[in-house]
């Protein structure tokens, strides 16, 4: 009774309002915000060059970019991109790209949005994100109260359980670790951190995800420039079969269908802009400089680290190889494709890439339902027994696929994502007040900093001791 219901729900959301939802979002967002993602993308290195220390009350905003990443580049980067060449063709992977590049825009939107209405919590650690801007700034607490509790069921529970069952699989399939070991390891390892609250989380992401992002990259890049005379061909493939000029089950438009919606739900899945998931890491920066829309411009970065370059890279790999297959096993088709190159040794690398991905995912993850569990009043009690659930949900994910747990969480998560989409657009002129007080100093020559007394009509609904006329210094 229950499965038909959950697939309606995510046919539904997942084939038409999501899909073209998110395009028509970063399309709006990109042409209001006069194409920042593609101007200001030389600024937002200049930004994380300077964002690397916190202080008592946020994490450093280069520590905010790597947790962002640490839930961001996951299964998908290298499992998905599989999945969406093997449904969708080569095709797929520039409607990948065309994803990102809008992306980059919703993501913008949401963490400054997410980093003006923050709060600081009992501890004075800085709290914020989705559910918090619907209720400061849109005051509908029921949104935020439905953001959350989708939220805390998807990132926080079910999700953990997917990347547990991906990296269950690779590792042993690689090395023929048990799933007894594999969920032990996982566990140990996950308690150390998670237990630590989401300081610890950052401090980890902060030295892991640079290490594995750029190890993985440098195997990709290795395989291209020895590969090089093949690239050309590659591209031109991608194109064709992007646009129907390759044959394709379907005919044209078929064909074009199959590779625009494999490529855009793929890279929506794994990039995350506008799903709300990666403000809540967002707001519990100290920004540098000090002002909502610098944390917006960080984590616009992070949409084109995860997709324009991890994922490429993924893509690349495997359209080299030759390796392309049915869709249904995206782990181990990439594997294939890495064996062509490094012989047996690229199963090991891609178990070990796994690992490290879903790992820091399932840590991400997990740094987002903590920040909404405390928006809905959870304690230290309420922290205690998500940290205990979530270490659970590992061990069944090691041991189980119940495909029906793993689509009603797809449903949730499409919910979430719909509801952040129509709060942010909402709240676009919030959006384009920043992205033009930001601009304005950048222009003068200035290191912008926000003064919340020079927008009194924000109202009541920003943390106005946060945002005062102070020298962040």
């Amino acid at each position: 009774m229950l499965a038909p219901v959950i697939d309606l729900v995510n046919g539904v959301l997942w084939n038409y309002v999501l899909v073209y939802g998110l395009l028509a979002v970063g399309v709006f967002f990109t042409v209001r915000l006069r194409f920042l993602q593609v101007r200001r993308l030389p600024h937002m290195l200049h930004v994380i060059g300077r964002g690397t220390g916190g202080d008592r009350s946020g994490i450093s905003p280069f520590q905010a970019l790597c947790t962002s990443l640490a839930s961001r580049v996951g299964t998908g980067n290298l499992a998905g991109v599989a999945i969406a060449l093997g449904v969708g063709g080569p095709g797929a992977l520039f409607w990948m790209w065309c994803t990102a590049v809008l992306g980059m825009a919703t993501a913008y939107a949401e963490s400054a949005l997410a980093q003006l209405y923050k709060v600081r919590d009992e501890n004075g650690q800085y709290r914020g994100g989705p559910a918090y801007y619907m209720t400061l700034g849109l005051k509908k607490r029921w949104m935020g109260i439905a953001f959350a509790v989708s939220l805390l069921l998807t990132y926080g529970l079910v999700f953990s359980s997917v990347h547990a069952n991906a990296m269950a699989q690779a590792l042993g399939d690689a090395f023929g670790f048990s799933r007894a070991q594999i969920a032990t390891g996982l566990v140990v390892l996950t308690a150390v951190i998670i237990f630590g609250g989401l300081r610890s989380v950052a401090r980890f992401a902060e030295w892991v995800v640079p290490f594995m992002a750029v190890g993985y990259l440098g195997l990709a890049l290795w395989v291209v420039a020895t590969n090089l005379s093949e690239v050309p061909a590659v591209l031109s493939l991608v194109l064709r079969s992007a646009f129907g000029l390759e044959p394709a089950a379907g005919g044209v438009l078929g064909g074009i269908a199959a590779a625009m919606l494999n490529g855009v739900k793929r890279g929506l899945y794994s990039n995350e802009a506008g799903m709300g998931s990666a403000p809540n890491v967002a707001a519990a920066a100290t920004p540098v400089p000090h002002h909502p829309a610098s944390q917006g411009l960080v984590q616009s970065l992070g949409v084109f680290i995860d997709t324009l370059l991890i994922c490429s890279a993924t893509g690349f790999v495997i359209l080299l190889s030759g390796v392309i297959g049915d869709g249904n096993d995206g782990v181990r088709v990439t594997q294939e494709a890495m064996t062509v190159f490094f012989g047996e040794a690229g199963t090991y690398f891609v178990a070990i890439a796994m690992f490290f991905f879903a790992f820091t995912t399932i840590l991400g993850n997990y740094s987002y339902a903590e920040n909404n569990l405390l928006y809905l009043g959870g304690g230290r009690v309420g922290l205690f027994v998500l940290r205990v659930a979530a270490l659970a949900v590992i061990v069944w994910g090691v041991y189980s696929k119940v495909q029906l747990v793993w689509n009603a969480a797809d449903a949730a998560m499409a919910i979430m994502a719909s509801i952040n989409l129509v709060a942010i657009v909402m709240l676009s002129g919030v959006v384009v007040k920043l992205t033009r007080d930001y601009d304005r100093q950048l222009e003068a020559g200035k290191s912008p900093t926000f003064h919340i007394a020079e927008y009194p009509e924000l109202g009541d609904g920003v943390d106005r001791e946060i945002w005062a006329e102070r020298d962040p210094g």
